[in-house]
């Protein structure tokens, strides 16, 4: 058996991919959005995976399944690594949707569905948590009652940490030498974005905290903020706390800044003299260089800094605008080779350059696939 069928549900979406893993070879490919949504027409998570099962009817050999790999948003304290899911493991994602509740309830719908159209397949937990389960208490504590710490499970838990995960191990690569060699930084820049500063393969500090919400500017959240400022607007204006973390999360970011959260449509109005649209871009990318900076601190070596992830990839203004003035720190792009358009990972800094600045196109779905042999391998 050499397929591995990789389910990626977002709170209104499921993206798919049934990937062979003898050649990594992309067998079928495909989304499904507005999932329960007015304007879509699929209701739930449930009736998602009979969509799914449709649209893969001729690619899926059942014979030929080795594993279904689950993207899980939020792992907690509980999930250090993939997991084998069974009906512990379900009950666990759970009791994990007061922290994540928009994520995880879909999350655990498609498994369930998962394991009842595939029930002699292996299925794997992939959590989005779980690679910065090694950041250190330090990095991770928050200052606040103890109580809320340990009942409340109050704590820096991050996210993306399996484009993170993949994206260093693909740096080290191409720096010749293995993770546990190098330090880097990831900067995961794309709708929701983070940083994610890797000691020798492992993750120690990353920008994202409690929820996906703290950290950089995005598409449509906020990132750092003032935490009285909730309090404050709830004063002024007698909105509740849902509907403040409403605007925080979906109307926030680049959206409030500069009216869209696609960064192409920021950056197009910018280059045409919109000031609200290049106030936005600057501030944007002066959250990014105080990361780098706090990050490279923290470190103490830096390697490589690691563009990945939509806005990562694409972008040479981002890209360029995030290492503004850190040449004296040896962080610096090339004009010419950062403005070069290409699908592939490549170097961008300089050849004078201490510290390699890379783009590296981020795989999760392959990292998810990886991650879920390995655990059969490990239960073998």
């Amino acid at each position: 058996m050499n397929q591995v069928l990789v389910l990626n549900s977002g709170s209104s979406s499921i993206k798919y991919q049934l990937i062979d893993m003898d050649d990594r070879a992309r067998l079928a490919v495909g989304a499904i959005e507005r999932i329960g949504e007015s304007s879509g027409a699929v209701a739930d998570h449930a009736a998602g995976m009979k969509v799914v099962l449709a649209e893969l009817e001729g690619a899926l050999d059942r014979s030929q399944l080795a594993a279904v790999g689950h993207r899980v948003v939020h792992g907690g304290d509980r999930f250090r690594g993939p997991t084998l899911i069974d009906d512990e493991v379900c009950d666990a994602v759970r009791e994990l949707i007061p922290l994540a509740p928009l994520h995880n309830p879909a999350n655990l719908t498609l498994i369930e569905a998962a394991r009842a159209a595939f029930p002699d397949t292996p299925q794997v937990a992939v959590f989005d948590t779980a690679f910065h389960q090694t950041l250190p208490a330090a990095a991770h504590t928050y200052a606040v009652p103890q109580s809320w710490r340990t009942d409340l499970g109050v704590r820096r838990y991050g996210f993306h940490g399996t484009s993170h995960q993949y994206v260093s191990r693909r740096a080290a690569a191409m720096l010749g030498r293995r993770p546990e060699e190098v330090n880097v930084i990831v900067l995961h820049l794309g709708n929701g974005a983070s940083v994610c500063a890797i000691r020798e393969g492992k993750s120690i500090d990353t920008s994202m905290g409690m929820t996906p919400l703290e950290g950089l500017i995005m598409g449509t959240r906020s990132g750092d903020l003032d935490p009285a400022i909730p309090a404050y607007i709830a004063r002024q204006t007698g909105r509740s706390p849902e509907q403040i973390d409403q605007t925080l999360n979906k109307e926030s970011g680049l959206l409030a800044l500069a009216g869209s959260n696609d960064l192409r449509d920021v950056d197009t109005a910018a280059a045409t003299g919109d000031e609200a649209a290049q106030l936005a871009l600057d501030a944007y990318c002066y959250r990014i260089r105080k990361y780098i900076g706090a990050y490279l601190a923290a470190l103490g070596r830096l390697d490589a800094l690691v563009f990945t992830a939509g806005v990562g990839e694409n972008s040479p203004t981002i890209r360029a605008g995030a290492v503004a003035g850190l040449d004296h720190l040896g962080i610096a792009v090339s004009p010419k080779r950062n403005t070069q358009q290409s699908k592939e990972e490549r170097y961008i800094s300089p050849y004078w350059a201490e510290t390699a600045v890379l783009v590296v196109p981020t795989d999760e779905e392959i990292e998810i696939a990886d991650q879920a042999l390995a655990v059969l391998g490990g239960a073998s």
